[in-house]
């Protein structure tokens, strides 16, 4: 099988979700995109202090449509579209969650973080530790990373190994639909990012 015929398979095949570890809800077949709009609705409704935030994520309800119908149920107040400004709207998550909100910052592709870096590890990652465990930052950055169809050399670094090499930020990587689901919960309800 070809390289695109097997990689359009798996992008296609939709994956057993359900779990008895409480993050995923009944069993259901469903896309990873899914997925992680189904956690960020579970959630927003769940917690009136999350939020998401990025580029075209409300009217447009994301590039990837991950935030499908989120900003027609919850509106602008919980469902904010930003300008192309990673720092700026990075800064702004940053600020939320120090100030005890739980945002989700997303970002259009992984790439675009690099914009926002020192947001993401020199105010986020490094706060609580900074602050002797008395700020925490409970954030959540999150968008698409690595090679994709038909994306461009600019939208195709992986950086979640870099990532993960910077205290205090935790990086997860789901494979399947219920991984993704249920650790986009976690990740929301964690005190850090």
């Amino acid at each position: 099988m070809a390289a695109t015929a097997l990689a359009r398979t798996l992008v296609r095949r939709a994956v057993q979700t359900g779990s008895t570890r409480g993050l995923a809800s009944a069993p259901q077949m469903m896309t990873v995109r899914d997925a992680l709009n189904s956690a960020l609705d579970e959630e927003i409704r769940r917690d009136e202090r999350v939020f998401i935030l990025g580029e075209e994520v409300a009217q447009y309800e994301g590039a990837y449509k991950v935030t499908k119908s989120l900003w027609k149920k919850y509106g602008d107040q919980r469902v904010v579209d930003t300008p192309i400004t990673e720092m700026g709207f990075a800064g702004i998550a940053v600020g939320a969650a120090m100030a005890g909100l739980r945002p989700v910052c997303e970002f259009m592709t992984f790439n675009f973080s690099m914009q926002a870096i020192d947001q993401m590890i020199n105010s986020a990652a490094k706060t609580f530790y900074m602050s002797a465990g008395r700020v925490t930052v409970p954030i959540v950055f999150r968008g698409p990373n690595g090679a994709a169809a038909g994306v461009a050399a600019q939208h195709s670094q992986d950086f979640s190994a870099w990532f993960a090499h910077c205290p205090g930020l935790k990086v997860v990587s789901p494979y399947s639909a219920e991984d993704a689901k249920g650790l986009l919960k976690a990740s929301i309800r964690d005190n850090n990012p």
